[in-house]
C-alpha cells in the first residue's frame, strides 16, 4: 500500500526557513518553562486549598479545578485572551498565554497532589501526631517523602503535557513552534516536510522528561 504512495520530498525549500523552526523551538521551550513552573505552584496551592478547613477556600478550589477539568483548553485560551485579558488591557499575548498554559495544568497538577497527599495512609498522620511533630512537620518530614514517590509519574505526564499543549497558543497568534511549522507550510507546500521537524521537536523536548522520571523512580527504590 506504502508503495503506491507516491510523494517527492523538496527540504530544499524548509532548509531556507530553517531559522524561523529554531525560533519557534526556543519559544516553546521558553512558555513551556515558565508555564511548567507556574502550574507547579497553583497546583500546590490549590491542593492545599481543597484540604483546607476554611469552606470558601475548599469551595473555589474545588470549583477552579472542576471549570477547567471539565472545559477544552482551546476554548479556555480563546476565552480568557480575547475577553477577559483584552477588557483589562493586557496585550502581551505570550505572557498571558503562559499563565493560560499554567492554569490548565495546574488543575491537574492539583488533583495529582491532592491524590498522593490522601493516598498516604492515616496511621503515618497519627505516628507524626504522637511524636509531637506540629502539622507542616509532619507534612515537610512524613507525608510529603512519601507522596513524592507516588507523583513523581503522573506528573512527568502532566509535564511533557505542558509542551504538547502549548502547541494551541498559535490561536492567538503566539509564535511558538507549531505555529512557526504552519507558516512555513503555506510559504513552500511542502506539507511533509514542515511537519515531520515539528514532531521530532517535540519528541526532543518531552522525551527527555520521561527518561528523567524514570532514572528518578529508579534511584528513589533503591
Amino acid at each position: 500500500m506504502f508503495k503506491e504512495v507516491s510523494y517527492e520530498f523538496h527540504w530544499e525549500s524548509i532548509y531556507e526557513y530553517r531559522q524561523k523552526f529554531i525560533d519557534g523551538f526556543l519559544m516553546t521551550i521558553v512558555i513551556s518553562f515558565f508555564a511548567l513552573i507556574l502550574s507547579l505552584l497553583i497546583g500546590v496551592i490549590f491542593a492545599y486549598g481543597q484540604n483546607s478547613k476554611l469552606i470558601l477556600l475548599r469551595f473555589f478550589s474545588r470549583f477552579y479545578i472542576e471549570i477547567i477539568r471539565g472545559t477544552p483548553l482551546l476554548v479556555q485560551i480563546l476565552i480568557f485572551f480575547y475577553v477577559f485579558a483584552n477588557n483589562l488591557g493586557f496585550d502581551n499575548r505570550y505572557i498571558v498565554g503562559t499563565v493560560i498554559l499554567a492554569l490548565f495544568s495546574g488543575a491537574y497538577v492539583s488533583e495529582i497532589i491532592r491524590a498522593g497527599i490522601q493516598s498516604i495512609d492515616k496511621g503515618q498522620y497519627e505516628s507524626a501526631k504522637s511524636l509531637g511533630f506540629t502539622p507542616f512537620q509532619a507534612y515537610r518530614y512524613i507525608i510529603f517523602p512519601q507522596a513524592y514517590k507516588r507523583i513523581i509519574p503522573p506528573l512527568t505526564g502532566q509535564f511533557a503535557s505542558i509542551i504538547k499543549d502549548s502547541s494551541l497558543l498559535s490561536i492567538i497568534s503566539i509564535s511558538e513552534f507549531t505555529m512557526n511549522a504552519q507558516e512555513v507550510n503555506a510559504y513552500t507546500y511542502s506539507t511533509l516536510e514542515s511537519y515531520i521537524p515539528l514532531a521530532l521537536g517535540y519528541l526532543i523536548l518531552t522525551y527527555p522528561i520521561s527518561f528523567w522520571a524514570k532514572r528518578l523512580e529508579i534511584k528513589m527504590k533503591d
